[in-house]
């Protein structure tokens, strides 16, 4: 019966870590803070051509998706709604994954340049009212496979 026992919690561990590994994915990125945990899809804008093209021209984004700008290394970004078609909500994070600051409500076409700091590491966009909906504010902490490098407050 031991031997059960133990091969038991053995298992349970390795199935357990398994589980916990596989929560991170390329294509997603996890919020979380004391109201909610929430779950985004997103595509990746990595290189610069990425970045200039961000969400622009499309005519929607699916509810619980979204597109993760990353700045490495961090440094001072602006965005912009030149032929954006959709209202967002900006998310800027450093490099711990925690942000820092929320642009809610961003205006679809406005060319107003929409700061998000001197350090930003991410920038994650959402469908306008998500943000609030959620409670993402600064102090929330977000977790995806592009902070496994540093000092992640959540690592993957």
């Amino acid at each position: 019966m031991a031997r059960f026992s133990a091969l038991l919690v053995i298992l349970t561990l390795t199935l357990g870590g398994a589980v916990a590994a596989a929560e991170c994915r390329p294509d997603r990125v996890d919020l979380r803070n004391d109201q909610a945990q929430i779950k985004f899809n997103i595509e990746l804008a990595q290189t610069q051509q990425e970045r200039s093209r961000g969400l622009m021209f499309r005519e929607e984004l699916p509810r619980q998706s979204g597109m993760l700008f990353v700045f490495d290394p961090p440094q001072p970004v602006a965005f912009w709604m030149k032929n954006t078609l959709i209202p967002l909500d900006m998310i800027f994070v450093d490099r711990e994954g925690t942000v820092t600051r929320v642009h809610q409500g961003a205006i679809p076409g406005d060319l107003t340049p929409i700061e998000g700091g001197d350090s930003v590491y991410a920038v994650l966009e959402v469908n306008a009212g998500l943000a609030a909906r959620y409670g993402i504010r600064p102090g929330t902490q977000m977790r995806h496979e592009i902070f496994s490098q540093g000092p992640a407050i959540w690592p993957c």
